[in-house]
């Protein structure tokens, strides 16, 4: 893999990358946790990906309220699925 940013470890870009593709992480998160802001991460995307790949990534992602905080419903969690289940302490609790 080739580098994009020397402060990148090639496991930080294969994290990205997943974080990418999964539907409900949403590009803040990678920013955050990266600090890449959505255009860097469509940029490393490109350069990492397949041409194919990246072309339905793109197709797949542009628009997806999931992965815009903009276009998220009001009330929505940060970086949460209203699925997941709550975690306390060492338990899992029921619903």
């Amino acid at each position: 893999m080739r580098k994009v940013a020397p402060e990148l470890s090639d496991e930080d870009i294969d994290r990205i990358i997943s974080m990418a593709w999964e539907d409900r992480t949403p590009f803040d998160a990678i920013e955050d946790q990266f600090g890449l802001k959505e255009q860097q991460v469509i940029e490393l995307m490109r350069r990492q990906l397949k041409r194919s790949s990246w072309k339905r990534w793109r197709k797949r992602v542009q628009g997806r309220a999931t992965k815009h905080r903009a276009l998220a419903p009001p009330g929505t969690d940060r970086f949460k699925s209203a699925m997941q289940r709550v975690i306390t302490g060492n338990r899992i609790s029921k619903r």
